[in-house]
């Protein structure tokens, strides 16, 4: 088993960077105000998200906080199958993304998995995310492209490979012979 230290070092750039921007708009945008970047198309503003994305179930906040930890597990537990440059950085990013929401969420109040996320980067009127939120996006689109285009992410289990071999040797078993060989 592989540790994959990169996936590490993705995902741990990835909170950084998002804690980092979660205690700035804190600082800078605890006044209520919003700064323009392009127009009202994106903003800087602070908002506190008990809901998913795009504030879906608000209000259900311990239900989120489980699913993210059993995501954030599922893809701890799937490192070492990381595969190739590509699947290091898509699980680097969605693990990264999972731990910097799941930090919030965890140790913000109201209380333990009842946190709210820091959000401040506002996409016109349509909803208002933050870096976690756009790794998790960024690592989703990018597997899912990947797999569009047949590119194997992980490694695949034991157990995937016997069937795989299994599978081979019945087609090869159920060929009929060459006559003239």
């Amino acid at each position: 088993m592989t540790l994959r230290p990169a996936v590490w070092l993705v995902a741990l750039a990835v909170v950084v960077v998002d804690q980092l921007t979660k205690w700035w708009a804190q600082a800078a945008l605890l006044d209520g105000r919003h700064v323009s970047l392009i127009g009202d198309y994106l903003t800087l503003q602070l908002e506190y998200n008990s809901g998913a994305a795009l504030s879906v179930l608000r209000g259900s906040t311990w239900i989120i906080t489980a699913t993210m930890v059993a995501i954030t597990i599922w893809l701890i537990t799937h490192i070492h199958r990381a595969r190739g440059r590509l699947g290091v950085a898509i699980i680097g990013l969605a693990l990264g993304g999972a731990l910097g929401n799941l930090s919030d969420r965890l140790f913000r109040g109201p209380g333990p998995g009842r946190g709210a996320v820091v959000d401040m980067i506002g996409y016109y009127d349509w909803f208002v995310g933050n870096v976690a939120d756009i790794a998790i996006v960024g690592a989703a689109t990018a597997a899912v492209i990947a797999v569009w285009r047949g590119v194997y992410l992980l490694e695949p289990t034991p157990k995937q490979v016997r069937a795989k071999a299994e599978a081979a040797r019945l087609r090869a078993a159920s060929m009929p012979e060459d006559p003239e060989a």
